[in-house]
């Protein structure tokens, strides 16, 4: 059993604290959010009313906090991790941030004498309810091995991926072409409906041929082939685009950073950019069929 600090108590953090709790560790929750402290208590969680009071008897900390801006200053500042937690605390990073962020939180704790690595999730909000996300952990060996007891109870895939930053470097990769593929095939079936051809048909066919991709299979953006997709439920995420939107530009940021060409993914980011400004950040990112083909109006 683990005696875990959890930074971070939204959407993701909330069910993930409480699959380590059914996996019968000790969890004590934290967020900068007073309204977030609340209702977790109010589910039956333990929640701190400060940083210091969820590390005072902590040996591991996980976060899953919205920018890198925040991780750093959850970590770095001066009443921050690295200056409450306990000497020997293992540190886990799971938010989706950029990589120069990423690394310069894991050196920070590695002068500070800590083990850390970066653990961003893929699987969203309803992975992290089901306790089947997937992790991808860069750091250590050390690192790795520590944190995968944990994570094992909050999904059952966990990849060892390099060194610290290459979890989130990895993370941003696999959005983007998440973000890409649901581009792609609005596209396509925008294009199949014009065409003639109904939605059912086009999944059928292309979920066994060489179209076929997770964004179709599992986020279907029509109505109809598969029922668990948002599209059902007026796309109620899921996946926000919004969220969506903050990796595309995660992706782009790394691109011009690591000096890579990707003018696809900067066409689908512009796509979701138009989703948000039209004030549709809170669905699903699936939406994005809805706005090529102009269901959806402004707000």
């Amino acid at each position: 059993m683990a005696r875990i600090a959890f930074i971070g108590l939204g959407n993701m953090g909330r069910p993930m604290c409480d699959n380590l709790t059914k996996a019968g560790h000790d969890v004590v929750g934290y967020d900068v959010v007073a309204a977030a402290r609340d209702a977790y208590a109010a589910a039956g969680g333990r929640a701190a009313a400060t940083l210091a009071e969820a590390l005072a008897d902590a040996d591991t900390v996980i976060s899953m906090i919205p920018t890198g801006k925040h991780v750093r200053a959850a970590f770095e500042s001066e009443g921050g991790v690295l200056t409450h937690a306990r000497p020997g605390t293992m540190l886990i990073d799971c938010s989706t941030i950029d990589v120069e962020s990423a690394r310069a939180v894991s050196k920070a704790a590695a002068e500070a004498g800590f083990v850390m690595v970066d653990a961003p999730v893929s699987g969203a909000v309803p992975a992290a309810q089901a306790g089947t996300l997937t992790f991808m952990v860069g750091g250590t060996a050390e690192g790795f091995e520590r944190a995968r007891p944990v994570l094992a109870a909050m999904g059952p895939k966990i990849f060892h991926v390099g060194a610290s930053g290459n979890g989130v470097a990895l993370k941003i990769c696999n959005n983007m072409m998440a973000g890409m593929s649901m581009v792609a095939i609005s596209e396509v079936l925008a294009l199949a409906e014009k065409l003639g051809l109904d939605h059912q048909t086009v999944y059928d066919v292309m979920t066994v041929s060489s179209g076929n991709c997770w964004a179709l299979q599992n986020y279907c953006p029509v109505p109809g082939p598969v029922p668990a997709s948002p599209a059902n439920r007026d796309y109620q995420p899921g996946f926000a685009a919004a969220m969506m939107l903050k990796d595309m530009r995660l992706s782009q940021a790394a691109a011009a950073t690591s000096g890579a060409a990707t003018p696809l993914a900067g066409s689908a980011a512009a796509l979701y950019q138009m989703l948000v400004e039209h004030g549709h950040g809170n669905k699903d990112f699936s939406a994005v069929f809805a706005l090529i083909t102009g269901r959806l109006t402004s707000s």
